[in-house]
């Protein structure tokens, strides 16, 4: 069965804060919580491959505009605009994406171990006592990639913010020409945001790997 498009169809109840009434709404299909939160891993390591681009491309429109030889200001600075304005919305869906893990991830931790008192095979309790463990070892380490590579997005966009706004303010050749001193900066930022993102990107692989 396609659970992915049962869990892309029913995302009022959880947006409403019927969080219990969505999961119940799952498992009669016969997705539990593990696939969901599955799912949404998958959902934030996309949206980080896209942001990852989204920023590429703005240090693109940006180191470009340090070779402009004349034409209409206003038109270079509308692109560059729309460049900042699109990582950073790819920036706020990151950031949704990971807090979506969290609160299925919570949800489903907190149902495990309570759970485990439900076993009257000792062996059975033990096992999967380990495995919520590893499970939750596997995840943490995941976390705090994902949340290094959301940390690595702001100063980014800070730098991008900053020099989008100076242009908008100071549409003149000679404003272009003081940007060139940040082009270093932006690019070490950029280039620190795309290790992270990938870093994070393996560890979403490799958590979803282990979850199947």
């Amino acid at each position: 069965m396609n659970y992915r498009f049962l869990i892309a169809a029913l995302p009022l109840l959880a947006l409403a804060g019927c969080q219990s009434a969505y999961y119940a709404t799952m498992e009669q299909f016969g997705v539990e919580k593990r696939d969901i939160l599955v799912d949404r891993v998958e959902d934030a390591r996309d949206a980080q491959q896209d942001t990852k681009e989204e920023f590429r491309d703005a240090l693109d429109q940006f180191t470009s505009l340090m070779n402009y030889d004349g034409g209409d200001l206003e038109k270079v600075y509308n692109k560059l605009n729309a460049q900042f304005e699109s990582s950073e919305k790819a920036a706020g869906d990151v950031h949704d994406r990971i807090r979506e893990i969290e609160r299925v991830s919570s949800d489903l931790f907190d149902e495990w171990n309570k759970e485990l008192e439900q076993y009257s095979n000792m062996e059975l309790k033990r096992k999967s006592r380990d495995s919520l463990r590893a499970t939750e070892a596997s995840y943490l380490a995941m976390m705090r990639k994902m949340r290094a590579a959301e940390d690595s997005m702001y100063p980014v966009l800070d730098l991008f913010r900053d020099q989008v706004l100076f242009l908008k303010h100071n549409l003149n050749a000679r404003a272009i020409a003081s940007l060139d001193t940040e082009t270093a900066a932006i690019e070490e930022e950029v280039r620190k945001l795309i290790e992270d993102m990938e870093a994070s990107i393996a560890e979403a692989d490799a958590f979803i790997a282990s979850m199947r």
